[in-house]
């Protein structure tokens, strides 16, 4: 057989050869390093046997699959040190992810003396140096293994196996898992690795199921890059939404209000208020949209035309009674608790038909559409929305503003003309980028055209060939505008495909930030047309979009960008003045009133504190602008200016600060931040 490798050089062999063989056969050095292999594209396991002529790569850990064969194999590791010190412990699943691994577990939460503890039984097991053994079972008796060491969550995975499915085990010393592979040759590799954190997460991740204990780690070949990675993890922490905007006055939580619906503190308020204004302002003064304003609930007759009733129940907040039944079930109920003894007189008091809160705005908006008949010179029609929009997310899901159950979105719906969808979508992208660079954010998105997927066609409205065709042009439409994408199978809506923006947290999340999407089914569920030049009832394309997306998602990804320093025309607190003293208190409350005067959000500091401890706390509190006034400046109408950007930038007259100030704030500018040792 011919191997043919990485290189382009080939080897050849008269009898099969295991990867890690042939690994050998290169070089000792790379068969040392081996993590995994990859034949003809696919990765495998470096016992893997070959016998015929193929393509093949040895992993290493430079490669990403190597990474995550490595890091699979120390998630083992970790789960038996875990067997061995907690045997009631039950196993489930142990992946590696990107810059680490975890591994859930049946079993009480765990404090950092235990992951330390876990830590200490790696280090041994990895010392003990058991040999990794892979093998293979059938059904039953795979089944039987599991019952037998008393693994009941492995033993439902076997069952959830389809039919002829290779069922592999991998054993190192006392501790044998289900697992598909690939791992390392020995546990030697591992030289530096550390548990990162412990927390909650569901089997499977329905909360219906069990709460199991999840353990997070990382490993390397090196303590040095460790160390590195550990350092990183503790800047990135520094920058974590969910701390730095409690800090900061942002936002916060309370439960007895309920989890996933945050209270926006003074501050977060003001920025979510510019943050609006502006796209408000944007969208209707410049991109010709007008604005409405629609119900947040709606009875469910309005979501069964468009069937989101039915794809979207499970995740929206329903209140009142569908069906007779429903309402009989209430009524009996009821009456019991109140001692009515007339069920009629109980269904006067109930609605009979379901209201829910809205999950999108699209259904609303197609009725001001419809309130007025539309020509072909009416379209496109540009309909802009500050939306407040609800989902009933899982608990296990949410996280400070990235997932909630209440949201606010700049939501739109343009109603074209077959011959307008091009054009129009491509207007829906560049405000998209306009927004995203205005913000400083453009660098940090990738795009993704999420379609549908033919293998489960019963979830989506229309033929097979009515979304090929869709996705066609959306593709040359993205093409056009030489949009550097990826494609995803099954990311679609049920009624059209979407070109989603999106972005990762600090700790490697990707969400969807922005969504513009292609939808033509919806005009006919909702009788939706136009009247063309020759008279004749169409049906419009509808255009589903987001200028800047959820507000509370873009507050969280700001402050993770810009670590609370945000750029000065979106700060709540944009100038803070300093009096040196009492005796200065009159001046600064001009300085206030003129700023003020010119829209400039700023604060006087009237404490009886050293100007030090100010400028200190002003620093602290990420104020860009510190206006420091003493004798000298109230003399000659001036003020003593410090910035985040510059340090000391000395005294200027007040009107220049405020022409200064006003055109940084009415350009949104984004200027760079000076280095601390130099302010």
């Amino acid at each position: 057989m011919i191997i043919r490798l990485k290189d382009g050089s080939e080897k050849e062999y008269a009898q099969p050869m295991s990867v890690i063989d042939i690994a050998k056969d290169i070089s000792e050095g790379l068969a040392r390093n081996a993590c995994a292999g990859q034949v003809d594209g696919k990765v495998v396991d470096l016992r893997t046997v070959v016998s015929e002529d193929c393509d093949l790569n040895i992993l290493t850990f430079n490669d990403d699959e190597g990474k995550l064969a490595f890091r699979h194999t120390a998630s083992h590791v970790m789960a038996q040190a875990v067997k061995r010190l907690h045997p009631e412990a039950k196993i489930t699943i142990g992946p590696a992810i990107e810059d680490g691994f975890y591994y859930d577990f049946d079993m009480k939460p765990m404090t950092r003396e235990d992951l330390d503890a876990i830590e200490k039984e790696m280090k041994k097991v990895i010392k003990e140096n058991p040999p990794i053994e892979r093998f293979e079972l059938p059904r039953e008796e795979a089944i039987k293994l599991m019952e037998e060491r008393e693994e009941p969550y492995k033993v439902e995975l076997i069952n959830d196996l389809p039919e002829g499915e290779v069922i592999s085990f991998y054993k190192q010393g006392d501790f044998t898992d289900l697992c598909a592979g690939p791992h390392l040759m020995s546990l030697k590799p591992i030289k530096a690795f550390k548990l990162i954190s412990s927390s909650g997460a569901y089997w499977r991740g329905d909360e219906k199921n069990t709460m199991l204990t999840r353990i997070y780690g990382t490993a390397y070949t090196k303590k040095a890059d460790l160390d590195a990675h550990l350092k990183h993890l503790e800047e990135i922490k520094l920058r974590d939404h969910n701390r730095l905007g409690r800090e900061m006055d942002i936002f916060t939580t309370v439960d007895v209000i309920g989890q996933g619906l945050p209270l926006f503190m003074p501050n977060g308020t003001k920025m979510i208020q510019k943050l609006q204004r502006w796209i408000e302002d944007l969208e209707d003064y410049e991109w010709g949209y007008v604005r409405t304003r629609t119900p947040m609930m709606a009875k469910s007759t309005l979501y069964k035309i468009s069937d989101h009733w039915y794809h979207y129940k499970d995740g929206m907040f329903v209140f009142g009674y569908e069906n007779k039944a429903d309402l009989e079930n209430a009524a009996e109920a009821s009456r019991e608790i109140r001692g009515v003894q007339d069920l009629n007189l109980l269904e006067n008091d109930l609605d009979s038909d379901a209201y829910a809160l809205r999950p999108m705005t699209c259904p609303f908006q197609y009725y001001v559409y419809k309130a007025r008949q539309k020509s072909y010179r009416d379209l496109p029609y540009r309909m802009g929305e500050t939306s407040t929009i609800f989902r009933n997310e899982d608990s296990g899901e949410m996280h400070g503003l990235t997932r909630v159950r209440q949201f606010t979105i700049s939501e739109g719906h343009l109603v074209c003309t077959p011959e307008q969808i091009s054009e129009e979508f491509k207007g829906c992208v560049a405000l998209a980028k306009y927004c995203l660079t205005t913000l400083g954010l453009q660098d940090d998105v990738t795009y993704r055209m999420s379609k549908w997927d033919p293998n489960d066609a019963g979830k989506y409205l229309g033929s097979a060939e009515e979304w090929e065709k869709v996705q066609d042009e959306m593709r040359k439409i993205l093409d056009e505008i030489g949009l550097d994408y990826v494609e995803a199978d099954g990311e679609a809506a049920f009624y059209g495909p979407k070109l989603d923006i999106q972005a990762k947290n600090v700790y490697g999340k990707e969400d969807t930030m922005i969504t513009i999407q292609l939808d033509m089914f919806l005009s006919e569920r909702y009788d939706m047309y136009y009247i063309d030049q020759n008279g004749e009832k169409k049906r419009p394309y509808i255009i589903h979009r987001t200028s800047l997306g959820c507000y509370e998602r873009t507050l969280a990804w700001l402050i993770e960008k810009y670590a609370g320093k945000f750029p000065t025309w979106l700060c709540p607190e944009q100038v803070r003045i300093l009096p040196i003293s009492e005796k200065f208190k009159d001046y600064a409350q001009e300085v206030f009133k003129e700023l003020r005067k010119n829209g400039v959000d700023v604060k006087v500091d009237n404490r009886s504190e050293k100007i030090g401890y100010k400028i200190r706390e002003a620093r602290l509190d990420k104020i860009p602008y510190m206006l420091i006034v003493g004798a000298k400046e109230q003399e000659e109408g001036k003020v003593s200016v410090r910035s985040r950007f510059a340090g000391d930038e000395g005294q200027k007259d007040l009107q220049v600060f405020i022409n200064e100030i006003c055109e940084e704030i009415r350009t949104k500018a984004i200027r760079q931040e000076l280095p601390q040792q130099e302010k």
